[in-house]
């Protein structure tokens, strides 16, 4: 592609669709919708808002400076799809079919696909894809292992981020992201840590509703004796346990807040249990950075906080005071979705990365 590729992006969220145009690496037009609930009420599930929410994308990207017809490609965020290998994948049929159907559970991020396969149908030479789901599975055989044959440890994490950062890091330190160990901890409303070995995350805990550290409002791992005896004890629904565990699990359930600025700012003024919670889930959250290195051997070339928590140096130092003899710390607060997918549709339309097809 020359110089002026244009890229298209749009990243659907639970309560809002936020949409961007990349000329090369640079953002052009940036917008975020909310959508009201009373909107989103009228539908029964999230794969019923698409045509509703692409009509609303199309309108907007009508009153943008850029042309429309100028755009080369369209990037959807990846969804609730396959388990799939990292990277690039084109939006066919079986991909759509897969998200419509809801096969692998609904989330916002299913929408991401399907209005981006619409668009480009409407533009004169644009295909589009999706990058690193959250569903990237490179799990090595070992870390399938449960401990029953009944339930198999599943790949669910902070795909697209952790790898962004990853491959950002690498190039920062002149190396390739396929020549390093590294350990990835995304710190937001869930938190997940994986195990990088040269290129691939061969272990990382279910960051969805599954297993690692508790997060503002996740549960994480769970005493499973206890957890049976509420699950029986007939006080509680199928709904509401799920509600502990993702949702009102977490800092929430502790503090009654999602938010961990908040509670920092509590803590740090003096607030005894804000104060002890926080340092609880860095704790849980170092434990499974000791966790992961062994996965690596003890061979770990760096420690990689990222997320939105990795704003707060005070909570990153928490936990990088226990880890640090393991490997080198380093930040890199937030996380810019927009631009790994950007980055990921101008490596694949260059011909530097692969473009997968879904099956």
């Amino acid at each position: 592609m020359g110089t002026n590729t244009r890229i298209l992006v749009i990243n659907p969220g639970s309560t809002s669709t936020k949409i961007a145009i990349y000329q090369q690496e640079k953002v052009v037009f940036l917008k975020t919708i909310k959508h009201p609930q009373e909107e989103l009420r009228k539908f029964k599930r999230i794969t019923d808002q698409y045509e509703y929410r692409k009509g609303i994308v199309y309108e907007e990207l009508k009153g943008a400076d850029v042309p429309v017809d100028s755009i080369d490609a369209v990037i959807g965020r990846g969804g609730m799809v396959k388990p799939i290998a990292s990277g690039v994948y084109r939006v066919n049929d079986a991909m759509r079919n897969d998200l419509l159907e809801c096969k692998r559970g609904e989330h916002a991020s299913n929408l991401g696909a399907l209005i981006a396969a619409d668009i480009a149908k409407l533009l004169p030479s644009a295909e589009a894809f999706i990058a690193d789901p959250v569903v990237v599975d490179e799990l090595q055989p070992l870390a399938r292992y449960s401990g029953h044959p009944y339930f198999e440890r599943r790949s669910v994490f902070h795909a697209l981020n952790q790898k962004a950062i990853a491959r950002s890091h690498a190039k920062s330190i002149m190396k390739k992201y396929e020549e390093l160990n590294l350990i990835v901890v995304h710190l937001g409303g869930g938190i997940t840590v994986g195990a990088h070995h040269k290129g691939r995350v061969i272990d990382v805990n279910q960051g969805l509703d599954g297993d690692g550290p508790f997060s503002p409002e996740r549960s994480g791992s769970l005493p499973v004796g206890q957890l049976l005896k509420v699950a029986f004890s007939g006080i509680y629904s199928y709904d509401k346990m799920s509600e502990m565990i993702v949702g009102k699990g977490g800092m929430m359930a502790y503090l009654g807040t999602n938010d961990a600025y908040i509670a920092e700012r509590e803590a740090r003024n003096g607030d005894k249990k804000c104060m002890e919670v926080l340092e609880a889930m860095a704790y849980q959250v170092a434990k499974e950075i000791g966790a992961m290195s062994t996965v690596l051997k003890g061979e770990v070339d760096a420690i990689l906080i990222t997320g939105g928590i990795a704003n707060s140096k005070w909570f990153c130092n928490l936990i990088s005071e226990r880890v640090y003899r393991i490997a080198p710390v380093h930040l890199y607060p937030g996380q810019d979705e927009m631009g790994a997918l950007a980055e990921n549709a101008l490596l694949a339309l260059n011909g530097e990365i692969e473009i997968k097809e879904y099956k």
